[in-house]
């Protein structure tokens, strides 16, 4: 399973990959808000400067909801960065955008979805990913990773070639859960990857050999 960064901040895209674990980095509107990203220029240099950060694809998504400018927003974001992958969201014209985006060479993340049918669509119109949003249907009273689960065997049975990015992960336990279930890319914050290095045994083993190296 692969290990991609959620967030839009550079510090910690940086700390993250200087672990030696990640491959990818996704990002939304909301992130880059948060960053105090804004506008079209300032926006496009931050994701040029995050994909020579990381060897390794870079979501960037639109920001429309109609076909023909989603399109445009695409084609300029897929021209920052050959990692560049176009975000869409999963509505009926981003199903005809990832058609069209696919068949002309620029590949795609299908977000915000929340059902096994949503992915499907997804999948035959070829996207690239598919992004499960499994925290917030775990808000919602459902059990995401029982997705993520169902849509890997369709993928396999269908062998469908779009890989599943388990995303809106919450802590540890979902990473883990998420390499369970069969998810090929899990997208992450900081915290819930460094999450994974925790154990108190961990602590306690290695603070009794510290104190016996002091004894040699």
């Amino acid at each position: 399973m692969k290990f991609f960064i959620d967030t839009g901040n550079l510090a910690q895209i940086k700390e993250a990959n200087d672990l030696g674990i990640l491959d990818g980095v996704t990002t939304n509107p909301s992130l880059m808000a948060k960053e105090g990203i804004k506008g079209e220029d300032a926006i496009a240099q931050h994701y040029k400067t995050i994909c020579e950060l990381v060897d390794g694809d870079v979501s960037a998504e639109v920001l429309s909801t109609d076909f023909d400018t989603m399109i445009e927003e695409g084609k300029k974001l897929a021209a920052i960065h050959p990692n560049i992958v176009v975000k869409v969201p999963i509505i009926k014209d981003g199903i005809k955008a990832i058609k069209w985006f696919t068949d002309n060479g620029i590949r795609t993340n299908c977000t915000l979805i929340f059902s096994a049918g949503q992915a499907i669509l997804a999948a035959k119109a070829g996207a690239s990913y598919v992004s499960p949003f499994v925290g917030r249907l775990d808000d919602g009273g459902w059990d995401g990773m029982d997705l993520i689960g169902q849509i890997r065997h369709i993928f396999d049975v269908q062998q469908y070639d779009t890989e599943i990015l388990a995303a809106s992960i919450r802590n540890p336990l979902h990473i883990i859960k998420a390499a369970e279930q069969g998810a090929d890319i899990c997208t992450c914050p900081l915290d819930s990857i460094l999450g994974l290095l925790k154990h108190p045994l961990t602590d306690i083993g290695l603070a009794k050999f510290i104190e016996d190296a002091k004894k040699m």
